[in-house]
């Protein structure tokens, strides 16, 4: 298990060289920080570009739309540090899908110089970054009717060891299989469109192997779990 994970705060992060090799580089958020990286968050809107400020104001809920403007800010703060741009310099693009070939596949910086991840939750978010492709997703540990909702989704091994376990069991155990889905399924850049089911990687504290990939579980504050995927390079 990675045993840190950087916190970003209101002032202007110490961010340190870019991650090297297959080495990842993780930040947490509260989000419901007024100053995120040295930026207010209700005057900050000329740090994202159109394609961000419309998806801001799409969100209806003020809570949702705060949420999304102190995750994206914070992401461009640590983007435009790794890069040595200001935050508002970084220019974000779709890669293609790799299920149907249209351009909304993984979030990417243009030219490819760093890789990284972006997953909200209540008001948490987690940003990971690196030179290879990964993924990270963090989740509030569900309800147990959510268990019973998503728990013929997944892999049938899954459901079966989510069903050998008492109910009060159920919730932590969803949250390590749907974090750890998650993080893959982003790193990868299907997303949901292929459904839940595959790959297996299973309920137990470390999570099971996944061809061509490294899947880590990430420390995370009481009351969510998280998760990171990420590329394996070359064996020798």
């Amino acid at each position: 298990m990675i045993e840190y994970v950087n916190q970003l705060g209101g002032g202007a992060p110490r961010i340190g060289a870019l991650p090297q090799g297959g080495a990842v580089s993780l930040w947490a958020l509260d989000t419901t920080l007024d100053v995120v990286g040295g930026h207010r968050v209700t005057e900050a809107l000329s740090l994202l570009d159109a394609a961000e400020r419309d998806q801001a104001g799409r969100r209806r809920q003020q809570a949702d739309r705060r949420r999304y403007l102190a995750s994206h800010i914070g992401l461009r703060v640590l983007l435009g540090g790794y890069l040595g741009l200001a935050p508002e310099r970084v220019s974000l693009v779709r890669e293609v899908c790799p299920c149907c070939g249209g351009p909304h596949g993984r979030p990417a910086v243009a030219g490819g110089a760093i890789h990284f991840s972006l997953s909200h939750s209540g008001d948490l978010a987690y940003f990971a970054f690196s030179r290879v492709p990964l993924g990270v997703d963090v989740e509030a540990i569900p309800s147990p009717e959510a268990v019973s909702d998503v728990l013929h989704t997944l892999h049938p091994d899954e459901t079966a060891e989510l069903k050998a376990l008492p109910e009060s069991g159920r919730p932590l155990a969803l949250s390590r299989i749907w974090c750890r889905k998650e993080a893959y399924l982003k790193a990868t850049g299907t997303g949901l469109a292929l459904g839940l089911v595959d790959p297996y990687v299973g309920s137990a504290p470390a999570p099971a192997a996944v061809a061509g990939w490294t899947l880590t579980d990430l420390p995370a504050p009481r009351g969510y779990a998280a998760a990171l995927a990420v590329q394996a390079g070359p064996t020798a």
